[in-house]
């Protein structure tokens, strides 16, 4: 049975020191002009000390050239160079980073260890998971169990967003950003809304029902930003499961759109009496949803894909994209039905 210990005995003062007081030294590099067998000899002649996931290659001046994972290595050909195999883009910490930023490599990264670099990209130790919990006990196998992982990386998560939370004015560089993506949809949205001017003069009704529009899409927006964020927990995001689930919750947007809008017209229609107002709100109100839904499932998905942060970021974007699209369609349909 796998068991955590001790998760998260670092303190609060050490969640704010540099990452390069806690990295290890003894971890294992590679010649890049060494074969597969030539590098597995030399690590059973001079095995290092402690425990290593990763093999990082390296030039002679130490700088980082390529990183080599374990099962890649063993199944490797033997004769094949290390630079044939080695994997060139590596996620770097830079060494001026704290222990907290370093957090953010393993949630977004979801890798067990990270080579930490100076600006000259030479590696000054490496830093893995093991800094965050205590002890990671192992299986019978002498593998981690995935579900193990994903509940450090989750609880990792979680405790960098309530270091984040806690300090204003971090909270606030993270956050404020994101919100101007709101303030330029609603400057958008003001601005179309100018040209529609002609469809709200003729149809005056159609003002009444702007805000219960665009609270139904945003309401179905954020539903689907916190379930799709809620999947993340021990799931990696691909582009191919995007488009996948982008079927499904087109056709769920669908159907509440569809639902809420038929509930809505029936209410415009009982209470003005026009059909036409009824018709335009029902389109509207079903479009507008079904690309909210769409949007709400897509826009963490294609954050976290970028290595972005979703929670903070995920929000804002979706509901101006929600807004503007609603805005668009019910503006639209109102023009070309009248």
């Amino acid at each position: 049975m796998v068991v955590l210990m001790s998760m998260f005995s670092l303190s609060e003062t050490q969640l704010n020191e540099s990452i390069s007081a806690h990295v290890r030294k003894d971890f294992p590099t590679l010649d890049p002009h060494w074969t597969v067998a030539e590098s597995l000899d030399h690590m059973r002649k001079n095995p290092p000390p402690g425990r290593f996931i990763y093999f990082y290659v390296v030039d002679e001046d130490m700088q980082l050239v390529g990183v080599v994972p374990t099962r890649r290595l063993l199944l490797s050909p033997a004769d094949s160079v290390i630079s044939t195999v080695m994997i060139r883009q590596v996620v770097c910490i830079p060494a001026d980073a704290t222990v907290l930023e370093a957090c953010e490599f393993f949630t977004f990264h979801k890798f067990l260890a990270f080579p930490v670099v100076d600006n000259a990209r030479r590696v000054i130790g490496v830093v893995d998971i093991e800094l965050y919990a205590a002890e990671l006990a192992e299986s019978d196998n002498g593998e981690n169990s995935p579900a193990l992982k994903d509940e450090v990386f989750q609880i990792i998560g979680v405790r960098l967003t309530t270091q984040q939370q806690g300090r204003p004015l971090r909270a606030f560089r993270g956050r404020f950003p994101w919100l101007l993506c709101n303030v330029a949809g609603g400057t958008l949205m003001a601005v179309l809304t100018g040209f529609y001017e002609h469809e709200l003069r003729d149809l005056l009704a159609l003002t009444l029902f702007i805000p219960m529009v665009l609270a139904l899409a945003e309401s179905v927006a954020i539903q689907s930003v916190t379930l799709t964020l809620d999947t993340f927990r021990g799931q990696k995001a691909t582009w191919k499961d995007l488009l996948r689930r982008c079927r499904s919750e087109a056709l769920t947007g669908l159907l509440l759109g569809a639902t809420t809008g038929l509930i809505v017209a029936l209410i415009a229609l009982l209470w003005k009496d026009m059909f036409l107002l009824a018709m335009i709100v029902l389109g509207g109100i079903a479009i507008g949803v079904t690309a909210a839904a769409v949007a709400g499932l897509s826009v963490p998905y294609i954050l976290r894909l970028l290595h972005r942060d979703p929670q903070v970021a995920a929000g804002p974007i979706a509901l101006t994209f929600a807004d503007v699209i609603t805005l668009l369609a019910y503006f639209n349909l109102a023009r070309l039905l009248m």
